[in-house]
């Protein structure tokens, strides 16, 4: 049976950080707990994702109850990880100031995937944007407050 920080470093392996290259990450939150059914911690995040400008540019977003899918595109001089790092340590002092509380927000790790220019980047949004949907949180993405698309 594997080990937590056996399955951490294995989500490493093989990872790269591309500038300019498009990529769509998956973050949960730790103990999967549904931090973000409250807008509030789920506006912490795209607080997070707002401030990480400079080391990525956001295409499209959705924060679910407990976790996180973001499609990105990574700026010349960051690294993936970083970027990453930066939103996750962003959001957990936000939320953690606004629920007077300390400690861990997210898991370690994150899963990344990375997209070529042949991939239908715009379907991977409307996929991005549409887990509300399909998770049942509501009828129409039009009424979730917590995503967005440059496309859309």
């Amino acid at each position: 049976m594997a080990t937590a920080g056996f399955r951490s470093q294995n989500l490493r392996k093989g990872r790269s950080s591309v500038p300019q290259q498009i990529y769509m990450i998956t973050t949960v939150t730790h103990h999967r707990l549904p931090l973000f059914t409250d807008i509030q911690t789920g506006r912490c995040v795209v607080k997070a994702l707002q401030e990480a400008s400079s080391s990525a540019r956001t295409l499209a977003f959705v924060v679910m109850p407990d976790h996180l899918h973001w499609l990105m595109q990574l700026n010349e001089g960051y690294s993936l990880s970083q970027s990453v790092q930066f939103v996750k340590s962003t959001s957990s002092r936000l939320i953690n100031r606004s629920l007077s509380k300390t400690g861990r927000v997210w898991s370690k790790g994150y899963y990344d995937q990375t997209l070529r220019r042949e991939d239908d980047i715009i379907g991977y949004a409307r996929y991005i944007v549409a887990n509300p949907l399909r998770a049942g949180l509501c009828r129409s993405v039009r009424y979730y407050p917590l995503w967005d698309a440059i496309w859309l």
